[in-house]
């Protein structure tokens, strides 16, 4: 029993930080099972959310969970920031910090942009390219849950057993087991391969969703740029993730089973993890990119009320990005000494890829050349994205400059471009992305007056915290450190950084605020156009019923719904055309899928190997439990659906 305690709770996980969390979630979690049983809301929960398989569903609970994300993760940007305020500051300990530095990264990453990217797609995608589902509704329940349990595993680590501390990239040796012998890396290794599962399922499902289920008369070139950007993105995924997979599964032999692939005494090459893990990370941020490239598409010709300019371009660019982003990772490592012949093809490669970045900002601004905007808080986070991406990807082409980079690399140089990009590009379209998309989620419009106050917010939080960092970098501060002595002349703009890092914690809270409040006081959206939109999704009412369309629609049209207000159609069908629907239905099975891998996971987190068994007995008895279930389909009565559709005046007069 001692030893069990030792085990389960290391010196790490009893610190006031981690004790103080332990007694928040206690009470949260039962404040949250008093409520659902005060309400009598278990069989509510599991018919409705927990069993579901409507992707619109699925999109929601993503997009809960990627905002909890975004708190957590927030939440250690702002122990990292408060630690590096001021010079010698003890904060945070060293091996805190080293924690703490590693989950910021990783639930930000794989916990907060991933899902948020997936909740989008769920939410829009069907509903935009004129389908009922996705292509494979059980396996997007199973996905979703498998990134759930995944992410419930990784959070458990600072509560029991400790957290993982090698860095958000994991590089060997530091997560070898004799210089890493807890148990936080295991934590890491095993959850990121469970929601990678998820994720690889999720870029097929979507790559088949897009390729066969579109509406006739949408050909790949009539497609919506969010639809393109889908597409794209799922193919990155595709080729990307099993590089990755591949990485953790060998680091993970190495500290579960003894093996030596990075370990150098016994002949390893931990440069073999570095090249495994950029080659999928590299196109890693294109795949988190370039949907808010598709989102900031959509959003730019509808609040300029005109058609994108240079669609055919804009398709171009995105092929050429995700092409050419498979021949860059080398940039990540220029000081490793590849050799000058390796460098120079890498650093022009690097180069190259901003190219048909620059098509895409021109493209946006040409758009609105001439149009009628709207400045909405959708169209305000896009038109912040353009000015900051820009300095981004600047500052990335002074980072392909290969002799620049020996001196950028290890700075905080690097950290400004990397957020500067990643927040400027991703999270900025992510949050425009939200506001455009939410009336189509649940019906009811957010607060555009408090929305624009966490605009402002966060915007002006943004570059407080990053440009003093570009200065930092050009000041010889290296990053990875978690202290630093006085008259360096870091503390001062350390100090800026911080304050800034605030503010935008100050954004996120009054973007929460925004939803509580527009929740309570909710301005219904009747019309399911709130926007005045161009596709296919704002013909339907908000939120869209269970089967979406009532009749499947012909898209015969580049922005299909616009052309269809143009004719006057305005998307009504006949009552006479209405037939019995077909509709997947809800399933235990993924959510069962997602908690067998989480009790394997835990099992082979701490090496017991009988739990670990007994949770791969629970997925392969789930998955062969799927060969066998001839009742997955409902059907959805004619006379129902006329009676929906026409309390919802959809039908022609």
């Amino acid at each position: 029993m001692a030893h069990l305690l030792a085990l389960f709770f290391p010196p790490s996980v009893l610190r006031p930080a981690e004790l103080a969390t332990d007694a928040g979630i206690l009470l949260g979690g039962a404040a949250i099972v008093a409520w659902l049983t005060w309400r009598r809301r278990w069989a509510w929960l599991w018919r409705e959310w927990i069993t579901t398989v409507d992707h619109k569903k699925i999109g929601i609970m993503y997009l809960l969970f990627a905002i909890v994300g975004l708190m957590r993760g927030g939440v250690d940007a702002l122990m990292i920031r408060t630690q590096l305020a001021m010079p010698n500051n003890t904060f945070l300990g060293a091996e805190h910090y080293n924690e703490v530095f590693t989950t910021h990264g990783t639930t930000m990453v794989f916990f907060m942009a991933m899902p948020f990217i997936f909740a989008l797609f769920n939410i829009a995608i069907p509903l935009m390219i004129g389908a009922r589902d996705v292509a494979f509704p059980k396996l997007n329940a199973i996905s979703f849950w498998l990134f759930a349990f995944a992410f419930l595993l990784f959070n458990m680590s600072f509560l029991v057993g400790g957290s993982p501390n090698a860095g958000w990239t994991a590089y060997a040796p530091l997560t070898e087991l004799h210089f890493n012998p807890g148990v936080g890396e295991n934590y890491y290794l095993i959850a990121l391969q469970i929601t990678g599962i998820g994720t690889i399922a999720t870029g097929v499902n979507f790559l088949v969703t897009i390729l066969r289920l579109r509406a006739k008369g949408m050909t790949l070139m009539k497609m919506p740029l969010f639809a393109w950007s889908a597409l794209i993105t799922s193919s990155l995924v595709i080729f990307a993730f099993p590089a990755l997979t591949i990485a953790l599964a060998l680091t993970m032999l190495d500290r579960l089973f003894g093996s030596t692939f990075f370990t150098i005494a016994h002949g390893g090459m931990p440069m073999m993890y570095v090249n495994l893990f950029w080659i999928w990370g590299h196109p890693e941020v294109y795949i988190l990119v370039v949907p808010a490239f598709g989102i900031f598409s959509e959003v730019v010709a509808t609040f300029s009320r005109k058609r994108l300019f240079g669609y055919t371009a804009m398709v171009g660019s995105l092929i050429a990005i995700s092409l050419l982003s498979y021949g860059v990772w080398v940039h990540h490592f220029f000081t490793m000494g590849a050799g000058a012949a390796v460098n120079a093809f890498f650093g022009i490669s690097t180069m190259l890829i901003a190219i048909p970045t620059g098509v895409k900002v021109f493209n946006w601004i040409l758009t609105m050349w001439g149009g009628r905007i709207r400045m909405t808080v959708a169209m305000l986070w896009q038109l912040a994205f353009i000015p900051t991406f820009v300095i981004g990807g600047a500052t990335g082409v002074m980072l392909a400059v290969v002799p620049g980079d020996y001196q950028f690399h290890n700075s905080y140089f690097l950290i400004a471009h990397f957020h500067n990009v990643l927040i400027g590009g991703v999270v900025f379209g992510l949050f425009s992305g939200l506001y455009y998309w939410w009336p189509k989620m649940f019906g009811w419009m957010l607060n555009e007056r408090q929305g624009k106050w966490a605009f402002w917010f966060f915007l002006i939080g943004f570059w407080v915290t990053f440009f003093p960092q570009y200065l930092l970098g050009l000041k010889g501060m290296t990053r990875r450190i978690y202290v630093y002595p006085p008259g360096l002349g870091w503390s001062t703009l350390n100090l800026v950084s911080t304050i800034g890092a605030f503010a935008m914690g100050a954004g996120f809270i009054i973007l929460v605020y925004s939803i509580l409040y527009s929740w309570r006081h909710r301005q219904p959206d009747l019309t399911g156009d709130p926007w005045d939109g161009r596709t296919l999704e704002w013909s339907l009412p908000s939120p869209a019923p269970e089967y979406n369309f009532a009749v499947l629609p012909r898209a015969d049209a580049r922005d299909a719904w616009w052309e269809m207000k143009r004719s006057g159609s305005c998307g009504k069908v006949s009552a006479v055309a209405v037939g019995p629907i077909e509709m997947p239905r809800r399933s235990a099975v993924p959510f069962l899928l997602g908690l067998s891998f989480f009790v394997a996971g835990f099992g082979a987190v701490f090496s017991f190997w009988t739990i670990a068994l007994f949770g791969m007995a629970g997925v392969i008895a789930l998955l062969l439990s799927g060969w066998f279930d001839e009742h997955d389909h409902h059907e959805i009565p004619a006379e129902e659906i006329r009676r929906s559709q026409a309390a919802l005046g959809r039908f022609e007069s």
